[in-house]
């Protein structure tokens, strides 16, 4: 981090790094894939334990009430430290749509759960031919006294396969605005009527499925927001969940795997001049994400867009970075030092779906373009979402 902390900052970063180092488990340190939930959800417990699991939620509903410096730090020690990637979508995209939007029935219900590790949550957005155009969705519900009743077919749904509850986008009618008509939903995955079909990625792990609903029903408790006015209520998740894209945590992993490839190799100007590019990128991000997490902070707007952009194409770049400093062994898809610190392959086959999801690039450099510069929308370019 470029700017010098202040000594409580400094003593947050050494108790951080201590914890870590001593509790980190040895054989999930520095895992490519994110760990199956048998093997990484006790971790997140003693993550919950400790008090760390949700820094940027509020000290009401259980969280850290982190400054965004003490999230920064977090996440740099804990790409240091080697700790697994855990389930991020309770914590990072429902949990703080519940504190804002949620009933305080739904509050009760789910917070605890997301918080303790006793629910895993995936996102019900995206479906076959609704993706970037996301108002498009097909999946629909239809009231039956008090519940919907819902059909459809969800895709690229991360960790769907692994997950308890599902947060979705139903269609509830139709309209002249194709935003108006959408109801947000929660969905207990145990609920008659779901099937769950793993997809198998480039990178060889099946982070993705499919979820097909048959006449699910649920009941009108779990919408959140209204019936037909969801949208708003996707928009504002949207944005949420750009920001913690927007985070450091990837580039610093990224990062962390460069460092001790160098570490590992023969003394060289050129992998020095790599990792200190790759060092001079992560700190710009950082410094990006700090100064639109230090607004929002402050109850000001964070431009998540920017932020998602030069976050997911700084990942692919470090790790550009990285496969060039490897050489000839970027094509092994296994370390040769058997214990997973200098995989070469894995976590760049990740990092090429960075830019697609959570809203294409192109699609946030339109937004941009439209919202911020004030461009007319390209010829031939969908119109951009009412936001």
């Amino acid at each position: 981090m470029l700017r010098t902390l202040t000594d409580e900052e400094e003593n947050f970063r050494t108790e951080v790094a201590g914890w870590l180092s001593a509790n980190v488990p040895s054989d999930l340190r520095h895992t490519t894939f994110r760990p199956l939930p048998r093997d990484c959800m006790p971790w997140y417990r003693q993550l919950y334990q400790r008090g760390w699991i949700a820094p940027h939620w509020p000290r009401e509903f259980g969280g850290m009430a982190a400054t965004p410096v003490q999230e920064v730090i977090l996440m740099e020690e804990l790409a240091r430290a080697g700790s697994p990637d855990i389930p991020g979508q309770g914590l990072n995209h429902i949990g703080p749509i519940l504190i804002k939007c949620g009933t305080p029935q739904q509050q009760a219900r789910h917070l605890p759960a997301i918080l303790c590790g006793d629910a895993v949550w995936c996102q019900g957005y995206s479906e076959p031919g609704s993706g970037s155009d996301l108002a498009s969705l097909r999946t629909r519900a239809v009231i039956d006294g008090n519940e919907l009743v819902i059909s459809g077919h969800k895709i690229w749904t991360t960790w769907g396969h692994h997950a308890d509850w599902m947060f979705a986008l139903v269609r509830t009618a139709d309209g002249a605005a194709r935003q108006h008509g959408i109801t947000f939903v929660l969905i207990d995955l145990k609920s008659p009527g779901i099937s769950r079909r793993p997809i198998r990625t480039i990178a060889g792990d099946d982070e993705f499925c499919e979820v097909f609903l048959d006449a699910v029903r649920v009941p009108m408790e779990n919408v959140v927001g209204e019936i037909d006015r969801g949208w708003a209520v996707a928009t504002a998740l949207l944005s949420e969940e750009r920001l913690r894209i927007g985070a450091p945590v990837l580039a610093q992993r990224a990062l962390e795997r460069l460092r001790r490839l160098v570490r590992a190799s023969p003394p060289c100007p050129r992998n020095d001049e790599a990792l200190a590019q790759a060092e001079m990128e992560a700190e710009t991000l950082t410094a990006s994400y700090l100064a639109l997490a230090e607004a929002q902070h402050q109850g000001g707007a964070a431009d998540s867009s920017y932020l998602k952009i030069l976050a997911t194409e700084t990942v692919q770049s470090i790790l550009d970075l990285l496969q060039q400093v490897a050489g000839e062994a970027a094509s092994l898809w296994h370390a040769p030092s058997g214990d997973g610190l200098l995989d070469y392959s894995e976590m760049f086959l990740q990092s090429r779906r960075l830019t697609i999801y959570g809203g294409t690039n192109e699609i946030q450099r339109n937004l941009i373009a439209a919202k911020v510069i004030g461009l007319p929308p390209m010829a031939g370019a969908p119109a951009r979402r009412k936001e």
